[in-house]
Formats: C-alpha cells, structure tokens, sequence
C-alpha cells in the first residue's frame, strides 16, 4: 500500500513538474488592433501582422507567462465598441487619453510611447511658421472628438476664434490634396504620422513647423473591471524601457525613439 501511494505521489509531482516547467499560460488575452496603420499595425508584403504594436505585444506576451494574448484585428471604429461588449480584453492602436476617455475606460499607467502635435503645412510652404500664422487661415481637423478638436477648440475660445476648422467628413479624405489645392490651409500632425503623408510619387508631402502644441502619451485602453490585468501590462512594459527593448523596437518601426517625454526629446 505504501509504495503504490509513493509511487502515485511521484506520478503527480512528475507531472506538475513538467506543467510548470513547460511555460504553459492560464489565461488567453484578446489584443484588439487594426491591420492598415502603417509602421503600428499592418500587414506586410506577405500578408503576415506586423508594427511597433504588434511586435510590442509579441514582446509582453513573453514576458507574462500567466496569459496567452490573441491579436484579432478589425476596423478602427469597432475597437471601442469591441472592448466594451467583451470580445476584447484590451485595445492597441496608438490611442492616446483624454478625459472622454478615461470616463469610460481603464487606461493602463505606463506610456508606451509619446507624440508630439504641430502644425502641418505644404513642404513648400514658406509662410506658416506657428499656428498664429493661421489666423484668418482654415486648418483641417480629421475628427470632432478628437484631441486636436479639442486643442484648436480652446485654442478658438482663448483667442477669438481667429481660426475657421475644417473637420473630416467622417470618410477617407486625401489630406495632402486638400492642402495643395487651397481647400485648406493646414492640419495638425504629430512627430510619427506626418512621415506617411506623401505625394503621388511617395516624396514627403508635409512638414511641421512651430513648436509642439499637444503632448500625448499612448496607453492600452482596457475596461474598467481589468486592474489586474494592466499592472501586469505596466510591469512588462517597465521591463522592456528599462533593457532597451521599446526604445529598439520604435526606431526599428517607427523611424526614432519615441517613448521619452518632451523635456527628455529636447536634451538629446
């Protein structure tokens, strides 16, 4: 009796051994994203998902054995309404906080990355130097929920309205042509996203100029009930600042580092 009771002890501790020992994870994560935002989330030439996002997620998944993420990607506009009705755990596509936001949502601590908004003008343009010189101008807004909706909103109310917005109509609007063809004047970009506003040929079509007007750190959004789950996604991501893993990963997709703050940018 007593060596068939040691004998079944060994079995059972064989294989806990082995569960632990083989990495398995406990708990699946379904990472919502989108597949068309180029150097964050596409695909490449071989259909595979790939981006700064994607790769970054790749890398947290590693380094938190207890879940198992799943990407899934859909439209932009389903992310949201996605996380909100369960079908995601948590959503990635560069989407910075605002107090709209934070109402609704659980935004993870620890930014991932940090943009800088400016003024976008024409790359011939040689007249718009800072958003004063858009006074009596009209500058382009792709959203009116927007942070830059907000910013030129308060912007109007400080100073008199001194600027017409032009907002987007909701569908796909060719922002370089309504800038070169007069319809508007300029836009506000950040730092990352005007790199992929390009003419006909694929040449640079915009450049910023004046100094930044909005500073935005980028979270995962997640629900209100996931605590848990984004001081976990907070550890991680201390984890690869700290051995320089996010910081490779940006310069690799994204063209430069941007995950230091404005004060940090401006030293180097």
């Amino acid at each position: 009796m007593f060596a068939a009771a040691l004998t079944l002890m060994l079995v059972v501790s064989a294989c806990s051994s082995s569960s632990a020992g083989s990495g398995s994870k406990t708990k699946k994560v379904i990472v919502g994203t989108v597949n068309v935002f180029p150097g964050v989330a596409f695909l490449d030439e071989n259909g595979n998902l790939t981006g700064f996002d994607v790769e970054l997620a790749k890398e947290l998944d590693k380094r938190l054995p207890e879940y198992e993420f799943e990407i899934q990607t859909m439209d932009f506009g389903n992310l949201l309404l996605s996380l909100e009705a369960g079908k995601i755990d948590f959503e990635m596509s560069i989407m910075s906080k605002n107090e709209e936001r934070e109402k609704k949502y659980l935004f993870n601590k620890e930014p991932y990355a940090y943009f800088f908004t400016r003024v976008a003008v024409d790359i011939a343009n040689g007249t718009i130097h800072s958003i004063e010189d858009l006074h009596g101008k009209k500058l382009f807004i792709g959203s009116a929920t927007s942070n830059n909706a907000s910013f030129i909103q308060a912007y109007n109310e400080q100073h008199g309205n001194p600027i017409e917005v032009v907002y987007g109509s909701g569908g796909a609007n060719d922002l370089v042509q309504l800038i070169r063809t007069g319809r508007v004047d300029a836009t506000l970009q950040t730092d990352f996203s005007v790199r992929f506003e390009t003419d006909a040929d694929g040449n640079p079509a915009l450049k910023l100029v004046g100094e930044p007007l909005i500073a935005d750190t980028v979270h995962y959004v997640l629900r209100k009930d996931s605590q848990e789950l984004a001081d976990k996604l907070d550890e991680a991501l201390r984890a690869v600042k700290k051995d320089g893993t996010l910081a490779k990963l940006s310069v690799e997709w994204l063209g430069q580092d941007f995950t230091i703050p404005l004060d940090e940018a401006k030293a180097r």
